[in-house]
Order: C-alpha cells, then sequence, then structure tokens
C-alpha cells in the first residue's frame, strides 16, 4: 500500500515576471519501508517535490496523499500535525537552533510532540550515541563540525519515530566517510523499523544505496528503476 502518492502535481515559481516550471505533472507512488532516491541536477524540481510530500509547499494543482491524508482536504493547523508526528525532515542546511545544544536540537521535535521531558532526554542521548556524538551532547552547533550538526540534523529527524523521513540533498556538505555512515545508519532503521526515506540528491553514493532511483529532469519524471 502506498504510503506516498501524487497524482499530476504541477507548480510553477515566479522569479521577477519569469515563470519557472519546477514540477509539469508528476505521478509518483512510495510504498511503506521503501529507500528511494530522487535524483537530478540542479532545478530539475527534485527539492520542490520533496517539499510538496511534506507539506512545507503546496502544488498549483493535482493530488497529494501521505500516510491516506489527502492535503486538499486538511486545513494548515492539520498540515502541521501531520509534520510533527509523521514526518521527519533532514535539510541540506541542517536548519539547527544554534542558541540549543545537540541534545537540545534534537529534544525539540519530541518537546513539541508533548514527550515527557525525562523520556524525551533519554531518547536524544541514545540517539546521539547511535550516531557518534557520544559526549557531545551539551555542544551548540558553532562548536560541531559540519558532518557533526548533519549528524545532529538526522538524530532529530529520526528520534520521534516518524513514518517518513524526508532527506534534502543529506550528504551534501559531508566528506565521503560521513556521508556513508550516515547512509548506512539510515538504511538500517529503514530495515528494522520499516522507515519510507525520500531522498533528493545528485550524489552517486545515494543513488547506490537506495533501493528506488527515480531520474527527474525538467519537472518530469524521466526514469523510475527498482533495484
Amino acid at each position: 500500500m502506498a504510503i506516498v502518492e501524487t497524482k499530476n502535481i504541477k507548480k510553477t515559481y515566479r522569479q521577477g515576471k519569469v515563470k519557472v516550471e519546477a514540477l509539469c505533472g508528476v505521478d509518483l507512488k512510495v510504498q511503506k519501508a521503501e529507500f528511494i532516491a530522487l535524483a537530478g541536477p540542479s532545478g530539475s524540481g527534485k527539492t520542490t517535490m520533496l517539499n510538496i510530500i511534506g507539506g512545507l509547499d503546496l502544488p498549483d494543482s493535482g493530488i497529494v496523499i501521505v500516510d491516506n491524508n489527502k492535503f486538499a482536504d486538511m486545513n494548515q493547523a492539520s498540515l502541521a500535525s501531520l509534520r510533527l508526528h509523521k514526518i521527519g525532515f533532514v535539510f541540506q542546511a541542517f536548519n539547527l537552533i544554534p542558541v540549543l545544544s545537540a541534545i537540545e536540537n534534537v529534544e525539540y521535535v519530541m518537546l513539541l510532540q508533548g514527550v515527557p521531558q525525562t523520556e524525551r532526554h533519554h531518547r536524544a542521548k541514545a540517539i546521539l550515541d547511535d550516531v557518534g556524538l557520544e559526549g557531545k551532547y551539551d555542544r551548540r552547533p558553532a562548536e560541531l563540525s559540519g558532518g557533526q550538526q548533519q549528524r545532529v540534523a538526522v538524530a532529530r529527524a529520526i528520534v520521534s519515530g516518524p513514518a517518513i523521513v524526508l532527506a534534502d540533498e543529506p550528504t551534501a556538505n559531508l566528506d565521503s566517510k560521513t556521508g556513508e555512515g550516515l547512509l548506512l545508519m539510515m538504511k538500517q532503521m529503514n530495515k528494522e523499523k520499516k522507515v519510507t526515506f525520500i531522498f533528493s540528491t545528485h550524489d552517486n553514493m545515494v543513488m547506490d544505496y537506495a533501493g528506488r532511483l527515480v531520474t527527474i529532469r525538467d519537472g518530469l519524471i524521466v526514469n523510475d528503476e527498482t533495484k
């Protein structure tokens, strides 16, 4: 059963007087527990597609269904609740809160979910250990390397056990060794906990790890390959 389905998704942006067609009628089904990469060059539409699946942006037309929720039938509060409880986000720019420590950044989503303090602290500490940041709980983002900040971002995305993790160019700012370590960790979570992972990427390593590779070019899916 599809956990994500889009039908004829179209999205156009305006840059001044110029119209940019980011998506030109995209149909996509993603099954539960898939490990899928949306690949393509810069400007192909893959990040727009990820943002629409995550409810961070809305299409001009078309249908989006995530975990049996049809976006057209939802108000902003319902969309926000879906993002909070069902979707984890890993952003290329990390998007950590600079005044919070590593463990506080990881706890933040659980705080919004109403998880009790003792439980969220325990879970945040455990996930930071899992991503190799044992002993760095109290460091703020500025005191961490780029790779360490990305690990915190991944930990924050997965600590609450979302049904779907959306990762936008998660290895773009990492060296190959650190990037591969993160991919292996996410692959293990995908296998053991059946979390669905959807990446946007132009990194060959991410494409190699993906169980399914969807290539987007000029706002259209031009190839869809299951490995």
